[in-house]
């Protein structure tokens, strides 16, 4: 059974055995977060099928001349993009990305796919936009300035993480990052023009709407526009004036968003219950390395956005700090680089190489994830603690 199922089932479980109210499962369906992702799926959908994504491709890797180059140019290229875009949605649209790479660079298709996956999880871990659970904490905890508040806690370690990823990666895949790259592809063309001008159109929305909000942060004003409408707000213009705007909702990654508004009622339920809160005393674990450690650990079981629909509430009760909310969304995020089931990420990267038969093994990912995860924590730690 896929992972949408499974929390599926367990919602219609407990909504069937009246575990929980349907008035409390309704109202315990984040709308914001459903919005929000909604609305990326939609920019993320168009950009794949204009074509445009090849040649964002193209300009990010056209010209790197060895295997390190392009781990380098994916690693940073695609970090950053995933804060912009969502790390669930680079992990649909990069998989297809790195491995056409891989395949005319002669390189190692495993490599580009540790790459991609250690890159858009420890870039995303700098934006409130750039996955899931980074957008649970900056919208249940109503967060002043989401963007100014992630950027200045985050973004030093999380590019210091990237570069350490360079660094591990370069360890057990030495051989690999001296190869010389084939002769440059061709410039790729848009497939169609007129949607992928929508989907620039898109893009420029999230990043000027994006830049008004730390805009009006710095100069002391009130967050003007919120994540759910920044998402939305990007949406529209593929929404209103593509050709193929049913084609394209059809297409989208329905079986994500069911996910999303099934973990919210079970994890509602399993909070009504007082299960997860019996054995966890906030007094004793709202400390920033308790909570980075506890992050990453329980991530593996749970998985993280679940873990942090349910942890984020302890915290707020107990008063939390920034610098709490800050740990526990670096934490769960650098869980995903651990172990395969850490993130959604991966597991998206996996399905969608194995289609073109490719895979990693539980082994491959940890064996490089786990020294990998162990120092970007130590580097997060140390900024946490001791910076703040």
């Amino acid at each position: 059974m896929k992972i949408w199922q499974i929390m599926l089932g367990g919602a219609l479980a407990i909504l069937l055995t009246g575990t929980i109210a349907p008035a409390d499962a309704l109202h315990a369906v984040n709308m914001d977060v459903m919005l929000f992702l909604f609305g990326m799926f939609v920019v993320g959908e168009a950009l794949v099928r204009s074509g445009y994504l090849d040649v964002i491709a193209y300009r990010f890797f056209g010209g790197f001349q060895n295997g390190g180059g392009i781990v380098l140019g994916i690693l940073f290229g695609m970090g950053i993009l995933s804060a912009l875009l969502m790390n669930d949605t680079l992990a649909i649209i990069g998989t297809p990305l790195v491995l056409a790479l891989a395949a005319r660079n002669r390189l190692s298709a495993k490599l580009l796919l540790l790459s991609l996956a250690f890159a858009i999880t420890t870039g995303s871990a700098m934006s409130p936009i750039g996955n899931p659970q980074n957008l649970l904490v900056a919208v249940g905890s109503e967060m002043a300035s989401p963007f100014m508040t992630f950027g200045l806690y985050l973004l030093i370690p999380t590019l210091i993480s990237l570069g350490l990823a360079y660094l591990v990666l370069r360890y057990f895949y030495g051989s690999e990052f001296s190869r010389d790259c084939g002769p440059s592809p061709e410039v790729p063309g848009v497939e169609d023009s007129r949607l992928g001008v929508l989907a620039q159109c898109s893009l420029a929305i999230i990043l000027v709407l994006s830049g008004a909000n730390i805009l009006a942060t710095l100069a002391g004003a009130p967050i003007l526009i919120t994540l759910p409408l920044i998402a939305v707000a990007a949406a529209l213009p593929i929404l209103l004036f593509s050709r193929d705007r049913f084609s394209l909702l059809g297409s989208l990654d329905w079986c994500t968003l069911i996910f999303f508004a099934a973990m919210f009622v079970l994890m509602e339920a399993v909070w009504q219950a007082g299960f997860f809160q019996s054995f966890i005393n906030p007094a004793s674990v709202l400390t920033v390395p308790v909570i980075l450690g506890i992050s990453v650990i329980i991530s593996q079981f749970i998985s993280n956005v679940p873990f942090v629909a349910l942890f984020l509430p302890m915290i707020l009760l107990a008063g939390g700090t920034t610098a709490q909310l800050m740990a526990l969304a670096a934490g769960s995020t650098l869980a995903g680089n651990l172990t395969i089931l850490g993130a959604a990420s991966n597991v998206i990267i996996i399905q969608n190489a194995e289609k073109q038969g490719e895979t990693l093994t539980f082994w491959e990912f940890a064996r490089v994830g786990v020294p990998l995860m162990v120092v970007q924590v130590a580097v997060y730690w140390v900024w946490l603690s001791i910076v703040f």
